[in-house]
């Protein structure tokens, strides 16, 4: 089957690593997804395995347009009745910039009156919409003059992983947590800490990856068991090979913030995902507090004045970078921020940098290699 796995912008790459390691073919990296090809078993495995997808999409059909009439002659072309039976539910969602429509819902609407007429031709009774629990979730992407219509196997997106029960101001999503860690080329045999952790989701995912719990473990559903060709054994045997890849952590993983509210949900999650043993949350000032060990991978997503108001970003961030290269010789610090000019008060020179979106916040992801000694005092320069 020929596939396609959404993800955040930015993270294309690391996904597409991501689904070679799971066993896919054909990986062609696209804008915000990537396509591929694999059995219906790869399907079932992305879903439940991969931490960087936010769905997974079947495509059924693909075909230019030149006006709103073509897009409900392609729709209603469609063999639906391979995928939906009369009885059943379907929704339809779009994402349009076409100028041939001035607004998704309207090509929503389009598609679903295709569909139900499809079933009416064929005098099969015709099944119903249901918007907020539908058996089969029709994804239509419109772009200019093209049509790819989709089956989104997924339905509740994959960020939702369902071990995050405590929630602290402006969290991170899980799929961007995580591929913040695949960016920073973090394994597991590295400490990590997160020293303004909030509600604990980088080092959660963290936590899962050590652990090599499968991020779908925790979910009760996905999209693909209400069709047609569901494989129930088959999914239990996706389910029993990755429960089977689980061990014990390598390594400690470090979670603190100032904030005890935020610890409490911090630990409130680790409890939910199982990692107590794995995660430490502790309540503690990152600009007084020693590193939580001698080296290792620091990461974190500080305040920067958009969902999180702070004073001063300027000399916050500045602290930061002083702490940084005082405190964490040994370390390699990532940090995300959406405040360009703030981070610049780090005053470290990143060896690596990349573009991201926290939701629709532009951000930029940046790596320091701190040392000890003189090396220290030659590479972090001020910018």
């Amino acid at each position: 089957m020929k596939l396609l796995a959404k993800t955040h912008y930015g993270l294309e790459q690391v996904l597409a690593d991501e689904l070679k390691d799971l066993g896919a073919t054909g990986v062609s990296v696209l804008n915000r997804a990537v396509a591929f090809e694999g059995s219906k078993l790869l399907l079932y495995t992305v879903n439940y395995r991969s931490r960087l997808a936010l769905s997974v999409l079947l495509p059924v059909s693909s075909f230019g347009i030149s006006g709103q009439k073509d897009l409900y002659n392609g729709a209603v072309a469609v063999e639906w009745d391979r995928y939906l039976d009369p009885g059943k539910t379907f929704a339809v969602t779009a994402v349009v910039n076409s100028p041939h429509f001035s607004h998704s819902g309207y090509a929503a609407l389009v598609v679903k009156d295709a569909i139900a007429d499809f079933f009416r031709r064929l005098t099969l009774g015709r099944p119903s919409v249901d918007t907020r629990d539908p058996d089969l979730l029709v994804n239509v992407h419109i772009s200019n003059d093209r049509v790819n219509i989709s089956l989104d196997s997924t339905v509740v997106p994959l960020y939702k992983r369902g071990y995050r029960q405590g929630m602290s101001e402006a969290p991170l999503g899980e799929v961007l947590a995580a591929g913040m860690l695949a960016l920073a080329g973090w394994k597991a045999g590295t400490p990590l800490a997160d020293g303004m952790c909030g509600s604990g989701t980088i080092v959660a995912e963290a936590g899962l990856i050590a652990r090599n719990i499968a991020p779908g473990r925790f979910r009760k559903s996905f999209g693909f068991m209400r069709w047609k060709d569901y494989d129930a054994a088959l999914f239990r045997s996706v389910k029993f090979d990755a429960e089977k890849r689980e061990r014990k952590s390598p390594v400690k993983i470090y979670g603190s913030d100032i904030s005890p509210e935020a610890c409490a949900s911090a630990r409130t999650n680790m409890k939910a995902a199982g990692l107590e043993d794995t995660v430490g949350i502790e309540e503690r000032d990152f600009f007084t507090s020693p590193p939580p060990a001698e080296n290792g991978t620091l990461i974190m997503n500080p305040p920067y004045g958009r969902r999180i108001e702070t004073p001063d970003t300027a000399e916050f961030y500045g602290r930061i970078g002083s702490v940084l290269k005082h405190s964490y010789g040994g370390y390699t610090a990532w940090i995300l921020s959406g405040d360009m000019a703030a981070l610049k008060q780090v005053a470290l020179r990143p060896f690596r940098k990349f573009e991201l979106l926290n939701g629709d916040i532009e951000c930029r992801f940046q790596g320091y290699e701190l040392y000890s000694g003189t090396r220290k005092n030659r590479d972090t320069e001020v910018l």
